[in-house]
């Protein structure tokens, strides 16, 4: 019995892999070329005469309440010239980003054929980390100047934890968060557990739409911080269950476990400041990973229409020892 067992789970093992060799063919056959139109290029070395053909091309990038002379002003204002200068020189080229992009698309258009490829435009925004992409049915633009890097000068009044999603390797990670709120319909979240898992679901479809992604870039930490919440996870569980946290209305606990901060907040010195921040979040994920592990035969889609109840209590859900 011991051997047809592990017979079968060979067999499973190697049917899944080639299905998945299989949908990752189908995948990369999609025609999706993205090439990001660099208005910050243009932007920066406009004239005059050039602003009437700028206008025409991006409208959407010109309010209608400023004169021509407000954009002239501001081409010559010396922080937009030191802007655009930061990006040129961070991307002079985009070719790895259009190439991560392309692929972030051909999934969207794979696990949902209704996606229609939107213009892709790079920009400057003086700086506006709250705001790094916008997604939109038929345009997706992006912040050029909040991804020179970490360490940039610009960024120096700007927390440690936030600037670590700084980097270029971030923006397909946030195109897809993006994507996520647009796709998986929001819920009104009242325990931890709805937070835990609204988040899970936004992870879960990173997990499907850029899987040439490491985990530590999908949910944004370090090696080092992924590798804490895995050796944790239990003790994480623990935690929660022991102090009956998870069906828990506390306003506090989103604060402490799912916003974005240096650290979870435990209450507990030997941990907090070796816990990355939003540690909720990754266990939600892994929730859902579960959920979706043990009900092969419920689609995603509809996962993601569940509460969060029901995929918490028939996920099996067993944390790591």
């Amino acid at each position: 019995m011991k051997y047809l067992s592990f017979f079968l789970f060979i067999i499973v093992t190697v049917v899944s892999c080639k299905n998945e060799t299989k949908v990752s063919d189908e995948i990369s056959k999609i025609d999706m070329p993205v090439h990001i139109e660099r208005f910050d290029k243009e932007f920066a070395a406009a004239t005059p005469e050039d602003l009437v053909g700028l206008k025409a091309n991006y409208p959407f990038m010109f309010s209608k309440s400023y004169p021509d002379a407000f954009w002239m002003d501001k081409i010559q204002d010396t922080i937009q010239q030191d802007l655009s200068a930061a990006v040129l020189k961070t991307f002079p080229k985009t070719t790895d980003i259009e190439k991560d992009i392309t692929s972030l698309f051909q999934h969207l258009k794979f696990y949902y054929p209704e996606f229609k490829m939107p213009r892709v435009i790079g920009t400057t925004s003086y700086v506006d980390y709250r705001n790094k992409v916008i997604v939109t049915d038929s345009i997706d633009i992006i912040a050029l100047d909040t991804y020179l890097g970490p360490d940039h000068e610009f960024y120096l009044g700007v927390q440690e934890y936030i600037r670590a999603g700084f980097t270029k390797n971030q923006i397909v990670v946030d195109l897809a968060d993006a994507y996520a709120n647009s796709y998986i319909f929001p819920t009104k979240n009242k325990t931890l557990l709805d937070e835990m898992i609204s988040a899970g679901k936004r992870l879960y479809f990173k997990d499907l739409m850029i899987p040439f992604k490491t985990d530590a870039e999908k949910i944004q930490y370090s090696n080092a911080q992924l590798q804490w919440a895995e050796t944790n996870e239990t003790y994480i569980w623990q935690y929660f269950v022991e102090r009956e946290l998870l069906f828990s209305t506390d306003s506090k606990l989103p604060s402490r476990f799912i916003n974005p901060a240096p650290f979870s907040k435990f209450y507990l010195a030997e941990i907090d400041n070796e816990s990355p921040g939003r540690i909720g979040e990754y266990i939600g994920w892994q929730i859902v990973r579960a959920y979706m592990e043990n009900n092969k035969k419920i689609s995603f889609k509809d996962m993601f229409n569940m509460s969060a109840e029901d995929i918490f209590n028939q996920s099996k859900f067993k944390p790591k020892k």
